[in-house]
């Protein structure tokens, strides 16, 4: 339950400035740390930080518990030793205001194995105490993750490697490791790289007053470490392949609804082993982070269940998720569940049921709010103190966005209820977000900055063009800045600040 009045901005890190074609944990990251207490927030929310999958996206990661490893800092590898300064030129195609992966990839990559190199080569580096330190503790994910990256590097994906492979016979990954050491040193290496990274990051954060909201998917790719590995966890046949995959059925916005490909969980099996996988999982994101956005919680209620052949989603069926039980499971071992819960879409009663019982916040976005009438649940006076509220999230439109693109109704209904013309929507739209009865805040930076559509991050639906955007600290005046912070205290959203 969400107790304290708060405000925060959802930035994730690609989107921080930086010399390398991409944001990461370097001085970027710690300085928009500096900006957030400057301007009163007391929440930075991010994307999820795992590995990116198809289309770059950072919800169809290849393992539920590895970090990005295009996040790391390459200067703080070089400050180890293990990079030059001169071997850190920028590539001539990075640009400040969009992630250019195709450029990004092979720049930091190279650096990357440049650096793992150096390291092991140097056995006596201090590092290498904490490096076998971290090995050890996060074996149980991090084995398996190293030796799913070093042989599909050889073999591509899983579904083709050689039936041994495939299916995880000890004798063959055995051998497999004693041939690979080197590229399953490398994993590990980056992995280590990226976690004693961003603890040292989220320790600054935390240390100005700044915590940190995750987010981590309901489902994996099928192409991920954890499927390969926990097959019996997984809707697979014999041989592996998906036997049904996740989607949602046709509603408002899609005829034939979306195939999203996903495998889906095998629950009953699931609850045979105590949900230890999935207790494990949320355990280690909350290592990571102060609190955790859980993407399409209406899954652990009920889910639509599309056969693995289907050509779209409309072949699909509704199926009971694991529903109490595994919230009980959290709780017994968690205590108090610092997890907000993404209810968006079609919910229903049984959805804000097992949201409610175990008191997590659910989200609410204000530019749903105007399509219908004064009942819609997305306006601020209903909204309730345990819960979220956005003026948009990473796949919506940026205010100015929605506004030049909202229906006429739309935009007539927002005049009167927001007292305004619309000449400073994306202003007008977080300060009656920030007077409302929500405990939490949560404005994308692209409406502080007063950005249009043209810089939103993700367009659902299209395969291309997203996860691209960055700012830049140009766009960023001393105004806002302040008009944030004023806001901030007007609605007693900064502990610090109260009287």
């Amino acid at each position: 339950m969400l107790s304290t009045r708060t405000s925060g901005i959802l930035l994730h890190p690609t989107s921080l400035p930086g010399k390398y074609g991409s944001g990461d944990f370097g001085s970027g990251a710690s300085q928009f740390i500096d900006w957030l207490a400057s301007a009163g927030q007391t929440c930075w929310q991010v994307l999820p930080l795992g590995e990116i999958g198809p289309g770059n996206s950072p919800y169809m990661s290849d393992s539920a518990y590895a970090g990005n490893v295009l996040l790391i800092d390459l200067e703080k590898l070089a400050d180890r030793g293990w990079l030059e300064m001169h071997e850190l030129v920028p590539h001539a195609g990075f640009e400040a205001d969009r992630v250019r992966y195709d450029y990004v990839k092979s720049y930091r990559m190279q650096r990357l194995r440049l650096a793992a190199e150096r390291f092991f080569t140097h056995p006596s580096d201090e590092g290498h105490a904490a490096y076998s330190e971290f090995c050890q503790r996060e074996k149980t994910w991090l084995d398996a993750y190293a030796m799913f990256k070093a042989i599909g590097r050889q073999q591509h994906a899983w579904e083709s490697w050689p039936a041994d492979l495939r299916a995880c016979n000890v004798a063959a990954l055995d051998k497999a490791a004693k041939k690979l050491a080197d590229e399953i040193g490398f994993w590990k290496f980056c992995q280590w790289c990226f976690a004693w990274q961003w603890d040292e990051l989220k320790r600054y954060a935390n240390g100005m007053g700044v915590r940190i909201i995750g987010d981590i998917p309901i489902f994996l790719a099928y192409h991920s470490a954890d499927v390969w590995a926990h097959q019996e966890l997984f809707e697979l046949d014999e041989i592996g392949r998906p036997l049904r995959v996740a989607g949602v059925p046709p509603d408002y916005f899609s005829e034939t609804g979306q195939l999203w490909g996903n495998p889906l969980y095998r629950w009953e099996v699931h609850a045979q082993t105590g949900y230890a996988w999935w207790l494990g999982r949320v355990q280690h994101a909350l290592k990571q982070f102060d609190l955790v956005r859980i993407d399409h919680f209406r899954g652990f209620a009920n889910y639509w269940a599309i056969p693995a052949a289907a050509l779209t989603a409309k072949e699909g069926e509704w199926q009971p998720g694991p529903g109490d039980a595994l919230f009980e499971v959290f709780k017994q071992a968690i205590g108090n569940l610092p997890i907000i819960a993404e209810d968006l879409g079609l919910i229903t009663p049984d959805v804000i049921e097992l949201r409610d019982k175990f008191e997590l916040p659910g989200m609410r976005i204000l530019q749903f709010a105007f399509g219908e009438d004064e009942r819609n649940y997305f306006l601020p006076h209903h909204y309730v103190a345990n819960s979220v509220a956005y003026t948009g999230t990473h796949d919506n439109n940026t205010c100015i966005g929605w506004w030049r693109t909202a229906k006429e109704h739309e935009k007539e209904f927002a005049k009167r209820y927001l007292g305004c013309d619309g000449g400073e929507i994306n202003w007008t739209m977080m300060y009656v977000l920030s007077a409302s009865a929500a405990n939490t805040v949560i404005f994308p930076m692209q409406d502080v900055l007063g950005l249009d559509g043209r810089h939103r991050m993700n367009y659902p639906g299209t395969a291309e063009g997203n996860w691209e955007w960055r700012f830049s600290w140009e766009q960023l005046a001393e105004w806002q800045t302040a008009r944030l912070a004023a806001m901030t205290v007007e609605h007693k959203r900064n502990p610090g600040t109260r009287n």
